[in-house]
Formats: structure tokens, C-alpha cells, sequence
């Protein structure tokens, strides 16, 4: 499986690193909107998305508990503070 993933992914930056290259080919396109797709995961959880969002298995993303949503947002927070913080927190747990 990792083997799979490698090399899909040195066939994505090998077609991409051809110069001269004016529009972007599917597999490029696929691979930005699995890129940003995979925003947040890490490990083991984003090869298995990314083998599986390109080669086109992709999953419905599965629905995030309440606890799982209050560590996302609180990632996105980040630094902000007082009503700035209260604002996005309720926006974000919302969505």
C-alpha cells in the first residue's frame, strides 16, 4: 500500500516538475483538490485518504463528533482571543 501511494505520488511530482508545462493535467488537478481535502490529517489517516482520494475510492467524509469538532476549531484559532475567539469558535462549531 505504501509502495501504491509512493508511487503515485513521484508520478504526480515528476509530471509536475516538467517545465514548460502550461495547463495543469487532471492527476495535477486531483492531486491539489486531494491536497486540500486532506487538510488537517496526518499520519497513516492522510496516505490512506490521499491513496484513496487519488485513485478516485474517496470515501464520504465521515461526520465529526462534537469533541472532534472542538479540537479542529480550537487548531484554527489559533492565537485569537476574547470576543474574536467566542465569534469564530461558535462559527466554526456550527459548520
Amino acid at each position: 500500500m505504501r509502495k501504491l501511494l509512493a508511487l503515485v505520488l513521484a508520478g504526480a511530482f515528476a509530471v509536475a516538475a516538467v517545465p514548460g508545462y502550461a495547463a495543469d493535467n487532471p492527476q495535477q488537478e486531483r492531486m491539489k483538490q486531494c491536497n486540500a481535502k486532506a487538510e488537517g490529517m496526518k499520519g497513516d489517516e492522510r496516505k490512506k485518504f490521499m491513496s484513496d482520494c487519488l485513485s478516485g475510492k474517496e470515501a464520504a467524509p465521515a461526520k465529526m463528533t462534537q469533541q472532534e469538532k472542538m479540537k479542529a476549531c480550537n487548531v484554527k484559532a489559533g492565537e485569537m482571543k476574547g470576543d474574536e475567539r467566542k465569534k469564530f469558535m461558535s462559527e466554526c462549531l456550527k459548520g
